[in-house]
This record gives C-alpha cells, structure tokens and sequence, in this order.
C-alpha cells in the first residue's frame, strides 16, 4: 500500500517536469503564439499579411498559417495573393529547430535554425532543401521581435552562387 501511496504522490511531478521540459525547449518560440496582421513589402509589391502562430498536438508542433494579399501596382498589374501553411518543429537527433514552409506555388521550403540571438529576440532559418525550383537556390527566414505586440520578418533569397538578397520584409502587429 506504502508503494502504491508514493507512486500517486511521485507520478504528478514526473509529468509536470516533463510538460516543464517541453514548455521550455519552445521559450525562443512562445512570442510568436497568437494572431497577427501587418503591412510589408518587397519583390511582389506592397501588401497586407495575416498569420497565425497556435500549439498543436501536445506542443510538439507549432502550425503557422500565411496569408499575404498584394493588390495590383503599376510592378505587378494582376495583384497577388499568396499562402502558405508552415510548421515549427524540433528535430531531437540533431538537436535543432526545424521550419517547413508549404507555398500556394507549389514549393516546399526546409530550413534549419541557423541562429538565435543570446536574447532570443533574433531567429534565423535557413534553407536545407526547397522542392520544385532550380537546383543551387536558397532562402532564409529572420525573425525579430522588437516587442511583446511585434515582430519583424525578412525573407530573403539566393540564386545558385550569389548572395542572399531580400524578396519581402513584414512587420506585424498582435491581433490576440
């Protein structure tokens, strides 16, 4: 009876140091939970962007939802509205964030963390494989959050043997 007494009283702290040790591996992440909305711009023009960062299945995951509209411009008469579905995960044998981006265009992005800045106020991705482009292209996502209710987004891209250059730069506001 004395063993089964212990086991209840130990089994409530071995999951909440568990849930404390997921719930810690995502800290550089937690800004980012939330709806938002901003204004960007860059190669597609100027535009408004929606995305949303949520928790899904048990914190394993954090699902990411874009949604930018570019209305027609003198550079781009037809406009364009782009989406893509995204997905923060955590790769436990190599011991690295990982992001998958899935475009309305067809293209699938891969990248691995590159860099978290010592106040985890700057995050940087870059890519390790992009499905459906030439070969030799890479992007590279950058994140910084300037405040509680902002953060700022860059996306840039290479052409095979060149430097990255920016495509698009957001800078969005929390919604909730």
């Amino acid at each position: 009876m004395k063993k089964f007494f212990y086991l209840l009283l130990i089994i409530p702290s071995i999951v909440y140091s568990q849930n404390s040790k997921q719930d810690s591996l995502w800290l550089p992440f937690k800004p980012f939970i939330g709806l938002w909305r901003g204004d960007g711009g860059g190669e597609p023009g100027n535009g408004k962007y929606e995305r949303s960062y949520e928790f899904i299945f048990n914190n394993h995951f954090i699902e990411i939802h874009n949604k930018s509209v570019y209305p027609p411009s003198a550079s781009n008469p037809k406009g364009e509205v782009h989406e893509d579905l995204g997905f923060f995960s955590y790769d436990n044998f190599r011991k690295t964030f990982i992001l998958r981006q899935f475009h309305s265009e067809g293209f699938v992005n891969q990248y691995s963390l590159d860099s978290i800045s010592l106040d985890r106020k700057t995050i940087i991705f870059k890519t390790e494989q992009i499905e459906n482009i030439p070969e030799g292209w890479q992007a590279k996502e950058s994140y910084r959050i300037l405040n509680e209710n902002e953060i700022e987004e860059t996306f840039e891209l290479a052409e095979p043997g060149k430097s990255f250059e920016i495509y698009s730069k957001v800078k969005l506001i929390r919604q909730k």
